[in-house]
């Protein structure tokens, strides 16, 4: 049977779990979001300037950075965020 201390040592473990899984969950959202509003920063900035193209064919969605085919993917976000990672094209 266990002891009081041990009952309680179990309960403070479980709280501290819990809360390392919140700060966990928070980080991952806060990077989430910076990830996002860098793509869609570099999606404006080159709609702006006339350097993507995109459209929906039956093999999903093809995406073009500066006339050259990058990224071919079934949804509009994943194509987007394939087409940023194989462009080669950044905003710096």
């Amino acid at each position: 049977m266990p002891t009081a201390s041990a009952t309680v040592n179990k309960k403070a473990t479980s709280m501290i779990d819990v809360q390392q899984l919140r700060e966990t969950r928070a980080l991952a959202a806060a990077s989430a979001n910076a990830e996002d509003a860098s793509l869609w920063r570099w999606f404006s900035a080159l709609m702006d300037g006339r350097r993507i193209r995109w459209c929906l064919s039956d093999e999903g969605w093809l995406v073009s950075v500066n006339h050259r085919h990058v990224a071919t993917a079934a949804s509009f976000d994943e194509a987007i965020r394939i087409a940023k990672a194989k462009s080669g094209f950044s905003l710096m």
